[in-house]
Formats: structure tokens, C-alpha cells, sequence
């Protein structure tokens, strides 16, 4: 039986070396997927280290993890960072040395994955042909890209596009940070494929021809190979790693059955036909008899139906006069405040996946006197200081309703407060609550300028 995940690394056309690496197995008595890209930053050897490094922490604590999944890969990612950060104070001819990764817990018999992730490796979600961006670049141009100040091609030939603003190993302690890791989970359905992968990748390959690949009807081993050859065909200018971890249960297909005491055909035995038999005529003067009775109880049942006719137009008469005063009364909405249309606005015109409220324009909290819509595929609303949506207490409604086609949502640092439904999503799809990463360190090359690019 195939394996459900297949990672592969190569190291692309320009380099002399791998500072990539990347993790693909089972763990936790094979109830668990563990995928993980890392990519090194320090140039030479030095981004290696740091690789080999992670790589080793990653594995130690993942395969004895107990408990909640999410903890652990903080620890673990903690882990990694101060193990970089003390073999930089030992070894001088490393102190530049760091590594960005992405990490990812699929669950398949739960239909759900958990992530981890610090720096500019990337973790997508292919759902539905749809293909959908789940981590932040933490680097100026991604954040750019992702807010959709840049297009997807301008951020691949961006000239910062490598400087990144977090690492393991920049600086100690940072799972006591807990805005410095990226951290979250997410449904995982049958037929939803998830793709780690280094900016090897990403920087030379758009999103579109990615998607095309991942659609394709090959196994997981030829779709990586794919994805590999098309960096190199585009240059191959850094290392390239792919991680695919597919949900390859089968998809559930309803099955049509009867309603209980639905009405069934039956054919009754010949033994239970029924059986005519000779029926009696009245005689002549009993018929005459039938027709007089009939005939002095007209004048009653004209009565009576005049009578019912006109209680029937008095009572709906009246419900009509009821129903308008309650429609009167129901339609007197009082009038959405100010924030909450400029809400609407910006995430009507959001041209990115992501939609920033800066504090200078958004005021905590937003009163939520009536629906927020989402129509695009996927969003991610941010906020940097945190942002409360407080439900107005007139209205019982949920806070935010996703359209049909969208995909993914992701709220950071903001919260919903005093919703009975707060999101509803017409589509099922995921709905992920994040908490900030704050956190930043001075901007840091990938690549050296002494290294080769």
C-alpha cells in the first residue's frame, strides 16, 4: 500500500551545496503524519548545521510528544532554536548561521492537521482544486505580497524577497515568546493535500502552475518531482524541498434510501385480490324519500357556508392587519455604525488574501449590529494590537457568513465577543483563530553577500 506523504530536496542549479532538509514519517505509533521543511540561513556549511540541527530536535521531541499537539511543537521548535543559538556562541565561524522552518501534524483519522511555523518556508492547503496559502511569510516582501500591496510576481522578483524577519537561532528563549511561532490547526478532509516547501519553490514558481501540478492525477512522488523540475527549469537558482502529505481516505458519497414510512409499492397476492360482489339497488320509494331529506337541508348547509366564508375574510383580515405591524416593526433596524461599514468596505475591496486593521483606523471594539459577508476564496484578517468584534445587543445573528466559495478564514488577534454563532460558513470551510506574532528582529539576508546565489 502507497504511503500517504513523499518528501524530496535537491539542490537546484545555481548552488554548491544543500542547506535544505526536510522531515517525512510517522510517528506516535503511526497515528500521526509528521511533515517538516527547514531551510537553512547562513551560507555554506553554516546554514547546514543549523538544518541538521533543527532537523535532530524536531525528530526527538515529535516521536515522544505527549499531550496537545500544538505545546509540543512550540517545544520542540524552542528546542531547535536554543540548540542553533548555543553552537553559534561556541563555533565563531557559525554565528550567522539560522534556519526558517515550517512544520505540519496531519491526524487523517481525525480529518485535522496542526502547524507550526517562523520564517518564509510555506505551508499550502490544496482543497477542491482550490489552493490555499495557511502560513505568513515573515519577511517584509511577504507581508507585502500577502496584504496584496504586491503581486504574486513582483514579490518573486522583488530584490528583498530573501531578507527575512524571523530564525531559529537569532536569539534565545523564543517558545517563551508565544507571538514569535506561528502556530494553528485546521480541518484536513478526505482528498485535501498539503504542501511544505522552501522558497526554493515558491520564488520561481507561481501559484497557478503549483495548483496545476498538485491536480494532476499522478502519486504523491511524481507530483514532487514535478514541482522540483519546474524550479529548475525556471533557473533552480536556490535549493528546492518539497514535503506532500495527502488525506487519502475515500470520500464519503451519500446514500439514497427510503424515508421511514415512505409509501411502498406492494402487489397483493392473487389470494388477496379483492372480490366484487352484487350490490343492492335501492327500491324506487326509498329514492324518493333520500331526495326530499336532501332537499330540505339546503337551505342549512347555504347558511352555514355563508357563515364560514365570512369568519374565514374576518380572520385573515385581521392577520393581515397583524402581520403588517409586525413587519413595520420588524424592519425599523437601527442603522449600522460607522466602523462596522467601513468593516464591510475594506473586506468587500480586499485585493489580497490578507486585510490588515491598523489601530488609527479601527477603534476596539467594533459593535456588530448586523451580518459581516466574506466573499472571497480565502481571508486573513489581521490585526496588530488586537481588535474586538462585540455583538450589538439588539441583534442575535452571527458575527461573520462566509460565501459558498470561500475556502479558508483565519481571524488574528481578533476576537468575537457575545456571538452565539460566530462564524457560519455556507461551505464548511475551515475556520482558524490565530494569535499573533509581534515579535520581529532585525531584517536578515538569506544568503549572504559573499555566498553564492
Amino acid at each position: 500500500m502507497a504511503e500517504n506523504y513523499f518528501g524530496m530536496t535537491d539542490q537546484g542549479r545555481q548552488r554548491s551545496n544543500n542547506e535544505d532538509t526536510f522531515i517525512a514519517a510517522k510517528i506516535l505509533d503511526n497515528r500521526f503524519v509528521l511533515a517538516c521543511v527547514i531551510d537553512g540561513v547562513g551560507g555554506y556549511e553554516g546554514g547546514e548545521v543549523a538544518a541538521a540541527l533543527a532537523e535532530q530536535q524536531f525528530l526527538a521531541a515529535m516521536s515522544h510528544a505527549d499531550g496537545e499537539l500544538i505545546p509540543a511543537m512550540i517545544q520542540a521548535f524552542g528546542q531547535a532554536n536554543d540548540a542553533i543559538y548555543e553552537q553559534r556562541k561556541r563555533d565563531k565561524n557559525h554565528e550567522n548561521m539560522a534556519c526558517v522552518a515550517t512544520m505540519a501534524v496531519a491526524d487523517v483519522a481525525h480529518n485535522v492537521f496542526y502547524y507550526a511555523h517562523v520564517g518564509d518556508t510555506r505551508l499550502y492547503l490544496l482543497r477542491d482544486g482550490s489552493l490555499i496559502k495557511i502560513t505568513k511569510d515573515h519577511s517584509f516582501v511577504g507581508f507585502l505580497e500577502d496584504s496584496g500591496r504586491l503581486s504574486e510576481n513582483a514579490a518573486m522578483t522583488h530584490m528583498k524577497r530573501n531578507e527575512i524577519n524571523k530564525a531559529l537561532g537569532f536569539t534565545p528563549n523564543v517558545d517563551d515568546d508565544e507571538s514569535y511561532i506561528e502556530t494553528g490547526q485546521s480541518p484536513f478532509l478526505p482528498g485535501d493535500l498539503l504542501l511544505l516547501c522552501s522558497d526554493g519553490l515558491t520564488d520561481l514558481v507561481n501559484k497557478s502552475e503549483i495548483s496545476l501540478v498538485l491536480s494532476s492525477n499522478t502519486t504523491l512522488a511524481a507530483k514532487a518531482s514535478a514541482l522540483v523540475q519546474a524550479a529548475n527549469d525556471h533557473g533552480g537558482r536556490d535549493n528546492i524541498t518539497v514535503v506532500l502529505v495527502e488525506n487519502d481516505k475515500a470520500l464519503a458519497k451519500p446514500t439514497v434510501t427510503r424515508p421511514a414510512g415512505a409509501a411502498q409499492d406492494y402487489v397483493l397476492p392473487a389470494s388477496a385480490a379483492p372480490v366484487a360482489e352484487p350490490q343492492n339497488r335501492p327500491s324506487a320509494g326509498a329514492t324518493a324519500t333520500a331526495a326530499r331529506k336532501k332537499a330540505s337541508m339546503t337551505p342549512v348547509f347555504a347558511f352555514l357556508s355563508l357563515l364560514f366564508l365570512a369568519s374565514t375574510v374576518w380572520l385573515f383580515v385581521k392577520w393581515q392587519d397583524a402581520k403588517a405591524g409586525e413587519q413595520t416593526a420588524d424592519s425599523v433596524f437601527p442603522p449600522r455604525n460607522a466602523q462596522e461599514i467601513r468593516l464591510q468596505e475594506a473586506i468587500d475591496r480586499a485585493s489580497g488574501d490578507t486585510l490588515l486593521l491598523p489601530d488609527s483606523v479601527y477603534k476596539s471594539p467594533i459593535l456588530i449590529s448586523d451580518t459581516l459577508y466574506v466573499q472571497q476564496d480565502s481571508l486573513y484578517l489581521l490585526s496588530k494590537n488586537g481588535m474586538v468584534l462585540k455583538r450589538d445587543p439588539g441583534y442575535n445573528g452571527p458575527a461573520l457568513v462566509l460565501a459558498g466559495n470561500c475556502k479558508y478564514l483565519v481571524l488574528d488577534s481578533v476576537k468575537l465577543e457575545g456571538f452565539a454563532t460566530a462564524v457560519h460558513a455556507r461551505s464548511g470551510a475551515p475556520f482558524t483563530p490565530h494569535k499573533r506574532q509581534a515579535r520581529t528582529v532585525r531584517p536578515v539576508s538569506k544568503t549572504p553577500h559573499h555566498a553564492a546565489r
